[in-house]
């Protein structure tokens, strides 16, 4: 991130990509590690401190500007516990919701019939329209930069768990009529299941000052 004013960053701005791509093969994937913690901590500490509706937006809407391919050669490879690694499935969140709000939708208004609790914890707004879900994904985000940031994980992890329930139903449902079509949708409902788990250790770890 550049600041053109002390203590005042006017937009967010992480590694630049040519840095990581100039000499490929002579990186040490411990200063790439290095980097993108670095990277990680640098963007939630400034936009934490900023206290700047603005630079809260265009952090939400990072991958907008930089695109997916340069936030995951950041931070994909990090491990899923680790402040790197719970931003990047935070962003990854957003970005399918974005893509697919439609099927968001149909996931989390299956599963919150069938998820209680973890609807009440994820604050989706009633009725869980595409663009309600939209809303959501982007307020979990600003959590991040403008709330608690322990309550922003926990609520992406409720909300991955209520996307999780609603496919492993509407997989149920999709059998008879596509088998394979069904078969991946479980496979993606269980691996949500990981991301809420990893979500709320991470959330456990920065509460206790841990989550680097």
């Amino acid at each position: 991130m550049s600041d053109t004013t002390p203590g005042r960053p006017r937009r967010p701005v992480m590694l630049n990509p040519r840095d990581l791509e100039s000499q490929p093969g002579q990186l040490d994937p411990a200063q790439v590690s290095e980097a993108a913690h670095q990277t990680a901590a640098v963007l939630v500490g400034r936009g934490r401190a900023a206290r700047d509706p603005e630079i809260t937006r265009r952090l939400v809407t990072l991958v907008d500007e930089l695109g997916m391919p340069t936030v995951a050669q950041l931070w994909a490879d990090r491990p899923a516990v680790s402040l790197p690694g719970a931003l990047w499935r935070l962003y990854t969140l957003r970005e399918w919701v974005q893509r697919a709000p439609v099927d968001a939708a149909k996931d989390y208004e299956e599963g919150r019939l069938h998820a209680d609790a973890p609807h009440a914890v994820a604050g989706a707004a009633e009725p869980p329209t595409p663009e309600a879900i939209k809303a959501m994904t982007d307020s979990i985000l600003t959590g991040v930069f403008e709330g608690d940031l322990g309550v922003a994980l926990d609520r992406a992890a409720a909300f991955c768990q209520v996307i999780s329930v609603g496919r492993a139903h509407r997989a149920d449902e999709r059998d008879a009529l596509d088998a394979r079509g069904a078969a991946a949708q479980t496979i993606s409902a269980s691996a949500l299941l990981t991301t809420a788990r990893d979500l709320t250790r991470s959330a456990a770890l920065w509460r206790s000052g841990r989550l680097e």
